[in-house]
């Protein structure tokens, strides 16, 4: 569905949250434009589109100096599409994909340092397929299939033995 968000923008604390209608009301009517809230500094902190008082387009934070912090889409109250989160130092913190507000696809996690944490594989917000994590230093502590409620493989844990010229080797207690 492709609504046109309108081009009224209106500062944040101007809406009001009506929670049993689960809809934003500006001026006694479901809000359509886009809402902004500012750091004490100026800088945007918080820009949020609604269509007929609902989350409906782009929604974005940032950090207090104006990086980028969190952007995901909306379609009728629900997220849909990517979802992304950065770090303060400007690198990619997470990713993934929603439909209908339901976690569905791949999603992945990343340390501050920039090195892989996480790929996840959904369906429809349950684990289905490989499931990885990853400590900082690269070593895999996760590594197993999900399939039908099961799960198959590593699930943090530590092998109790390891392969060294393929025999294997006990650790002594």
């Amino acid at each position: 569905m492709n609504i046109k968000v309108s081009n009224i923008l209106v500062i944040e604390d101007s809406l009001n949250l009506i929670p049993e209608k689960g809809l934003v009301y500006y001026k006694e009517k479901p809000f359509s434009g886009t809402s902004v809230a500012y750091f004490k500094n100026g800088v945007e902190a918080v820009r949020i589109e609604y269509v007929k008082g609902k989350k409906h387009g782009f929604y974005k934070k940032w950090f207090e100096d104006g990086i980028l912090s969190f952007e995901s889409q909306y379609i009728q109250g629900k997220k849909h599409g990517a979802t992304k989160t950065w770090w303060k130092n400007s690198k990619i913190r997470s990713e993934a994909t929603f439909e209908k507000g339901v976690a569905h696809g791949f999603q992945r996690q990343w340390y501050q340092s920039g090195a892989k944490f996480k790929r996840r594989q959904l369906v429809y917000g349950k684990e289905e397929g490989l499931q990885q994590s990853w400590r900082e230093n690269g070593k895999l502590y996760n590594n197993y299939e999900a399939k039908n409620g099961r799960i198959f493989g590593l699930k943090r844990a530590n092998l109790c033995y390891k392969l060294e010229d393929e025999n294997i080797q006990y650790k002594d207690k």
